[in-house]
């Protein structure tokens, strides 16, 4: 009996702990921007500056949409998250 519960409850939290990463890639954000931006330009270019997460969600945009660099709306979003924990200013009050 003891046996059986310890197998059950091994399998509960196997099981448990693999359900939530189920498709979900673990994303290196900061290689995901330098592989991407870097295509057209060098990375410091954006990393040099402190903008607000307002300021890089339009830069970012900007880039993707009108510039058309090759990143997809999801890659958009981790790159707008990076450069906003990363390269942020505080927002002019």
């Amino acid at each position: 009996m003891r046996i059986l519960f310890a197998c059950t409850t091994g399998i509960v939290f196997l099981i448990a702990s693999v359900i939530p990463a189920m498709g979900q890639e673990k994303v290196d954000a900061r290689a995901l921007f330098e592989s991407k931006c870097s295509i057209c330009h060098k990375t410091d270019r954006a990393t040099s500056q402190k903008k607000t997460p307002g300021e890089w969600q339009a830069t970012v945009t900007r880039m993707k949409d009108v510039r058309k660099a090759p990143v997809n709306d999801k890659e958009a979003a981790i790159i707008t998250k990076y450069l906003s924990a990363n390269y942020s200013k505080e927002p002019k009050k």
